[in-house]
């Protein structure tokens, strides 16, 4: 095993807590490593990559997203209700949108913004929205964000949904996606008496694909669109699984792909947000940051970026790695 451990001092901080950023120095430490199980792992991770902090002070970022036309990074905090994005161009942080998640006046829920984000396939933003407890569509294109929301899916069998977490779509029009309890108080508010896994239609019928699961959070297709990852953020069953789809996208069977119950016990993190690369392999945030997994499941290697890390997104040219870490935005350089 080969470890890169480094620790980072923050040179640039960017402040969350208003509408446009301001440049402010900290003294904080990052404290991150490179582990390396294989030499496949060797394969993406750039000669000399450092992990950088790209802006700081949220309270549980989430749910990144490159957006190709606009060159820039879309991300939620969902404790704040809002959507951030962040200009590589010149290096800023703005508010996008919002709220992003609940649009009510007032609520008890204590992380009711939005959470994983995604593009249809007519390039609209997709929101999984802790407060609204639905799977929507911003109704405004993406250069003018405005909280105005069309519903997707809200309910199954007339009961409403927990909370949708997390969304993988298909080029067929599907959408997969999670619904853990997380945006709800107490897990015993739940209308429908689980935590599944569903698929929305392209005719906008949903379907339950899964419901054994504790708690389903992260998920994502291969780049075949045969195989459904999901991500159960149980701390005592802490799991990552595949399951197959057939030409119609229903679930024929499944398997475990790897079991990192006990390595949660001793690193920050639980299974969370996933990104499957171009090859094949998976970015899976876990315990220690972001774990590198090959479809078969063999743990290649480690991101370690220091926090609870709770989602991974690429950019167009999988140049990047961009994480949300706890209060932080990340990135790391990919070989590509």
């Amino acid at each position: 095993m080969k470890t890169l451990s480094l620790t980072l001092v923050s040179c640039l901080l960017l402040t969350a807590c208003s509408s446009e950023s301001d440049d402010a120095s900290t003294d904080e430490s990052i404290d991150w490593k490179i582990e390396s199980l294989s030499p496949t792992f060797e394969q993406f991770i750039a000669p000399n990559a450092q992990v950088e902090v790209l802006a700081s002070g949220f309270t549980w970022s989430e749910g990144p997203l490159w957006l190709e036309s606009q060159q820039k990074l879309i991300f939620s905090d969902v404790p704040e209700n809002k959507i951030y994005q962040w200009n590589p161009s010149n290096d800023s942080l703005s508010v996008y949108l919002t709220p992003s998640g609940y649009t009510g006046s007032e609520t008890q829920s204590k992380e009711p913004g939005s959470n994983g984000l995604a593009l249809d396939p007519d390039g609209n933003l997709v929101l999984c929205q802790h407060g609204n407890r639905q799977l929507a569509l911003m109704a405004s294109p993406l250069t003018q964000p405005e909280p105005e929301f069309l519903t997707l899916a809200s309910t199954y069998k007339e009961q409403s949904f927990n909370s949708p977490n997390d969304v993988a779509i298909s080029s067929k029009g599907s959408y997969f996606f999670t619904d853990p309890p997380y945006g709800l108080n107490d897990p015993s508010e739940s209308d429908l008496g689980h935590f599944g896994v569903y698929r929305l239609d392209a005719d906008g019928n949903v379907e339950l694909l899964i419901d054994s699961l504790t708690r389903p959070n992260g998920i994502a297709l291969s780049p075949d669109e045969e195989t459904l990852y999901i991500a159960v953020s149980d701390p005592e069953a802490a799991r990552y699984y595949a399951y197959q789809l057939d030409e119609n996208q229903q679930v024929t069977n499944g398997k475990m792909l790897l079991d990192v119950t006990a390595l949660g016990k001793e690193r920050k993190g639980l299974p969370d947000g996933m990104k499957v690369h171009s090859s094949g392999n998976l970015f899976a945030t876990g315990p220690g940051g972001v774990l590198v997994l090959s479809p078969e499941g063999e743990h290649l290697g480690t991101i370690m970026t220091g926090f609870a890390t709770a989602n991974c997104a690429f950019d167009s040219e999988e140049k990047y790695l961009y994480m949300t870490a706890h209060k932080h935005l990340m990135r790391i350089a990919l070989i590509d």
